[in-house]
């Protein structure tokens, strides 16, 4: 089911997607949690992310990930309207 909103295409509601040409955020998602909807851009373009936990990890990359985690734990609690839970979600 695709989808239009304000001019850029999405799969769907919840299905985010990269932009590789927007100047600052990596992805955007259109985000809909009962009847309200919300165009989320999230993520630091070039921004190297820890990415989803790999075997033989190294510690840094551990430390990196619990440190994010910490640091917005309050803001990803907040659901899929906030831009922390979907870079929780995809980029860390």
């Amino acid at each position: 089911m695709a989808v239009e909103y304000r001019g850029e295409k999405f799969e769907g509601y919840n299905k985010p997607k990269k932009t590789p040409k927007h100047p600052k955020k990596s992805h955007v998602v259109l985000a809909k949690e009962g009847k309200v909807i919300k165009l989320i851009r999230f993520g630091e373009q070039g921004a190297e992310t820890a990415g989803k936990p790999k075997a033989g990890e190294s510690d840094r990359m551990k430390k990196k990930r619990a440190s994010f985690k910490a640091r917005h734990g309050k803001n990803i609690k907040k659901g899929k309207l906030s831009a922390a839970y979907w870079a929780n979600k995809v980029k860390w």
